[in-house]
């Protein structure tokens, strides 16, 4: 079964990844994910005592992590902010006044000395006590992280008689670890404010009276009501009241959308002025919202090329950067070049200097910032792999029916070939098409309701092939182009695009016509500002239909008249010449397709197996949103990038400046703990950036 929990008190992303891959790597626990983001971990286990196993794997790798349920907020943190406060000014008063008596008396000075000395000291214990025990228990367990460095660079300054920068560059790592802290934290509290799309209650009428209830707890059928200016909780269908639903939290569209009874209102709305009530179709983990947070949370666990790069990065990187560090402080004392405590020194800074904490944190949080920012736009994508497509992606496939088209089909003609006349031949197609849930059954049925259709027998459907059945002992088949013969369509307008035919002779035609969205042109249009090379439609309409919509549009190639394994076929065809190909799709017969492509993107919330097949879904049922989602995934590529390479060049700089004594232990601790909150922070803006 599967298990979530919340790992309170992890700061350090560096420690969470070795927490996942301690946890992934221990027995009876499968498919295991850990957002640092949300500080969730999701794993599939059949263990019974799971939280006391991970609370134990937790604190063998990081003390203090608490491992709960559900996300608690401790009402100790207020109090503990402020000791930790009062503790650092304390130690600021000390390392001051430490540095006043160095500046201003000699050291020959008995008093003096050791004022400096113990002033130091008090100051470095005070602000760096939980450094300290924490990089001693880490070199006891045989591991080196950035507590490790610190705690051996602050005793080796003491050895070294380098007193107040050893309380300078703890007060500096200390300070800088409280706004690394604060930078994660005020990241973590921006895409938490996802989670407030989802009201946890709902006013249901039970036997006439109102009753404030837990929203999980609703049954389908219920009565909710919604008063003006609240979030729906459920999904429902509007039974009294007239309204107007903010749906920009689903969608990314600001424009209210007008509503009233029998309209279907998705949980996460928000209702406008006026009171309504709806009746409640999905339960609470079955409703629209619950669904778009499941997708948000499931997609930490679909991690980029990037991601999973980092990681291995960092568990090499530390131990080769170590190596380094002490070739320096050895290598040269031994070959003359001055003295061990010197080019020590200078080891300890880059051993300060090399924590990989600035990249690990980031790069991860830059992925599922993204992921925010894509949601708050109406674009869910499914994972950090699925950013590095879209980014990168040089192709998109469309479907045409209901992705480049409204889907509402309408018959514009119909002609009769036989003596059958006009309304005959269209209850004849109606009564043929009679259980397809085809678009076009569906438009040809709209179209002949009051007409009386005859009784059929023996109903059969073929994908691609149309309908057929037996009708006064003669067959009736109703379908595209592939049903006649090409002396047929020579005798049928070039227009028509239904056929129905009465024992193989054909008696009849229908012209059957969609609309193109009014926002396609625009969407393809900006793709292709955007750097995409090929825009491709692939539908089963006949030549004439998809070639006019490819012109329309600007669309840079179009193949028509597919069958389902057709479009397979093609498409794979399509991706084998492109860089990254997305397709874009909205119905049942899509799945195929959207599960081959590199990111497949299904047309908001219709069809589950679109969704689940699908990599990314674009909620409003639009395609404005896809240009968006291109953007912001290009913008977190980029800023992963700079991040990697800021980090990176900071870094070396200090190493190459401390290997050549030009680089004091403040600088590295800057390279360290001020780099991971430029980085954090450059992260976060993605979140606030408008698209």
């Amino acid at each position: 079964m599967k298990h979530t929990y919340m790992l309170e008190n992890l700061n350090c992303a560096h420690c969470a990844s070795k927490i996942e891959t301690k946890i992934a790597e221990t027995d009876g626990y499968e498919n295991v994910s850990f957002n640092f983001a949300t500080k969730m971990l999701n794993f599939y286990s059949d263990k019974k005592n799971t939280l006391n196993e991970i609370q134990q794997i937790c604190d063998s790798i990081e003390d203090g992590v608490v491992v709960c349920d559900k996300e608690k907020t401790d009402s100790k943190e207020n109090k503990k902010i402020s000791r930790g406060t009062l503790i650092l000014v304390i130690s600021v008063i000390f390392a001051v006044t430490a540095a006043i008596v160095h500046f201003t008396f000699s050291e020959n000075i008995f008093w003096s000395y050791y004022t400096v000395l113990g002033c130091s000291l008090v100051s470095t214990v005070l602000a760096g006590y939980k450094i300290f025990i924490k990089g001693f228990k880490n070199i006891l367990k045989l591991r080196i992280d950035e507590t490790t460095l610190m705690a051996v660079s602050v005793i080796a300054a003491f050895c070294l008689g380098e007193f107040i920068e050893a309380a300078m560059v703890t007060l500096l790592f200390s300070i800088g670890e409280i706004f690394e802290d604060r930078a994660v934290d005020a990241s973590r509290r921006d895409i938490e404010k996802l989670a407030s799309i989802r009201p946890d209650t709902a006013t249901v009428l039970i036997n006439g009276t109102e009753q404030t209830i837990a929203a999980e707890s609703v049954m389908v059928g219920s009565t909710v009501v919604i008063k003006p200016y609240e979030r729906v909780p459920l999904d429902g269908i509007i039974t009294s009241g007239k309204t107007t639903l903010d749906t920009s939290a689903l969608t990314g569209e600001s424009l209210p959308v007008d509503a009233a009874e029998g309209y279907e209102v998705l949980s996460g709305t928000v209702n406008g002025s006026s009171l309504i009530t709806i009746q409640t179709t999905k339960q609470f983990g079955d409703s629209t919202a619950t669904r778009i947070l499941k997708l948000v949370e499931d997609a930490a666990a679909q991690k980029g090329t990037r991601e999973k790069l980092i990681t291995r990065f960092a568990s090499v990187y530390t131990p080769i950067v170590v190596l380094i560090a002490a070739a320096i402080a050895v290598i040269p004392p031994l070959c003359g070049l001055g003295a061990f405590s010197e080019w020590l020194y200078r080891a300890l800074v880059c051993l300060v200097a090399s924590c990989p904490c600035a990249i690990v944190i980031s790069v991860p949080l830059s992925y599922y910032s993204g992921i925010g920012a894509a949601s708050e736009t109406g674009v869910l994508i499914k994972g950090g792999k699925y950013i590095e497509v879209l980014a990168k992606a040089d192709t998109f496939v469309f479907d045409k029916t209901g992705t480049l088209t409204s889907g509402k089909l309408r018959v514009e003609k119909v002609t009769s070939y036989s003596e059958y006349t006009e309304d005959e031949i269209l209850a004849l197609a109606a009564a043929c098409e009679k259980y397809s849930v085809h678009p076009v059954a569906e438009a040809i049925k709209r179209k002949a309701e009051g007409l009386v259709l005859p009784k059929l027998s023996d109903y059969t459907e073929s994908a691609g092939h149309g309908t057929s059945a037996i009708y006064k002992g003669k067959i009736i088949k109703c379908g595209g182009s592939k049903i006649v013969t090409d002396k047929q369509k020579i005798t049928a307008d070039k227009n028509d695009s239904v056929f129905i035919l009465c024992d193989g002779e054909l008696i009849g035609s229908l012209s059957v016509s969609d609309t193109i969205r009014k926002e396609a042109k625009s969407v393809i249009s900006e793709l292709n500002k955007l750097g995409v090379k090929n825009t491709v439609m692939l539908t089963g309409d006949r030549q004439e239909t998809a070639i006019k919509v490819k012109n329309e549009l600007g669309i840079t190639d179009c193949r028509f008249e597919l069958l389902p394994e057709q479009k397979l076929k093609n498409f794979t065809e399509i991706k084998s010449q492109s860089r990254a190909a997305c397709f874009v799709g909205d119905g049942i017969n899509d799945a195929p397709v959207l599960s081959a492509s590199d990111c497949g993107i299904a047309m908001g919330f219709g069809s589950e197996a679109a969704i689940e097949a699908s990599d990314a879904v674009l909620a409003s049922g639009t395609l404005k949103q896809l240009p968006k989602a291109v953007k912001i995934s290009r913008n977190v590529i980029r800023t992963v990038k700079t991040n990697i390479i800021f980090a990176l060049t900071v870094k070396a700089v200090v190493i190459i400046l401390a290997s050549l004594g030009l680089a004091a232990m403040w600088m590295s601790v800057i390279a360290d703990t001020g780099v991971s909150v430029l980085c954090v922070l450059y992260a976060a803006r993605l979140l606030k950036k408008k698209y």
